[in-house]
């Protein structure tokens, strides 16, 4: 029985040891086209260089990604397949649903943060609101009555909207869209007077002036936008939220193979990834299985205090 044992366990270490032996899988719970596919499918082309086999991403997208997500948590754990997620898929959906087919933190094994993607407060009238002050004098002189546009209730954007109104006591009126490019076309033309947005989706807006961007949600500004003050250079502290997206495999994965996937994940972020998704307005941020855990399960309580405070009812 011992010798049995012994073999079995050389043989698990022994294919843990050849991973990949064949080509990987990497889920995305979201369309093709989209910023999460594409940091995918940079960061597969260089995971694939790194450790010689084929990474396939595949879209399961649909349900909030309560179609691709739940394929991911059954899957074998064997390092085969994985999933670049967005946050709010494995954070704010935790809160905004009565139940979820996946559990986000029992169900997964992190592997790394692949990027983070701060949010940016944007205009289209400068000289009717010049700063992120006249914002909240604004909201203050008549509660309700500026408008915030977002890609849904529990959205990155929604949330950044609420965390703002929350920490600045500033109420304003929540107008939802069916996802991100109708809310940013309609702050374009003029039929709300704010975005949070997801800096990737606004960047080409406001690098072409039709967009004015006041204040980062972040710790530190961005090489993309150094002339843009954080909120709490702006006198207005506690206010960073990023739309981060990490890399997953389904819980239980041996620890030899998410520590090979995470040193490969270190050895792909390298200066050309950093040009290609820092041009796009993504930081690229690797980080420890560990740190990825903490992440997840800090903005899970963050966002359900966000969504709480807002009063938004479970679906």
């Amino acid at each position: 029985m011992f010798a049995l044992a012994a073999c079995t366990l050389a043989a698990s270490a022994h294919a843990q040891d050849g991973y990949p032996a064949r080509p990987v899988k990497v889920v995305v719970a979201l369309p093709a086209g989209g910023s999460a596919d594409m940091i995918a499918r940079v960061v597969s082309q260089k995971l694939a260089a790194e450790l010689k086999q084929p990474f396939v991403v595949e879209n399961k997208a649909g349900a909030s990604g309560q179609i691709g997500t739940p394929a991911v948590a059954r899957a074998a754990a064997d390092g085969y397949t994985l999933m670049v997620s967005p946050a709010s898929f494995l954070t704010t959906n935790k809160s905004i649903f009565k139940s979820l087919p996946y559990d986000p933190e029992a169900d997964f094994a992190p592997v790394s943060t692949l990027v983070n993607q701060p949010m940016v407060l944007v205009v289209r009238d400068r000289q009717k609101f010049p700063d992120l002050a006249a914002i909240v004098a604004a909201a203050k002189a008549a509660p309700g009555k500026l408008t915030f546009a977002s890609s849904g209730d529990g959205s990155p954007q929604h949330l950044a909207a609420l965390m703002f109104e929350t920490r600045t006591q500033a109420r304003m009126l929540h107008v939802p869209y069916k996802g991100g490019a109708p809310a940013v076309n309609d702050t374009l033309a003029g039929n709300v007077d704010m975005l949070f947005a997801v800096l990737p989706e606004a960047l080409p807006h406001i690098q072409s002036g039709k967009l004015h961007a006041l204040g980062l949600m972040s710790a530190r500004r961005t090489a993309t936008l150094p002339d843009t003050p954080t909120m709490g250079e702006s006198g207005f502290a506690d206010l960073e939220l990023s739309a981060w997206v990490g890399l997953l495999a389904p819980a239980r994965t041996p620890q030899p193979v998410i520590d090979r996937l995470n040193r490969a994940v270190r050895a792909a972020l390298d200066a050309e990834v950093k040009a290609k998704l820092g041009g796009n307005g993504m930081e690229v941020a690797s980080s420890t299985p560990e740190q990825l855990k903490q992440t997840i399960a800090r903005d899970i309580r963050l966002h359900a205090e966000l969504v709480k405070a807002a009063g938004i009812q479970p679906q």
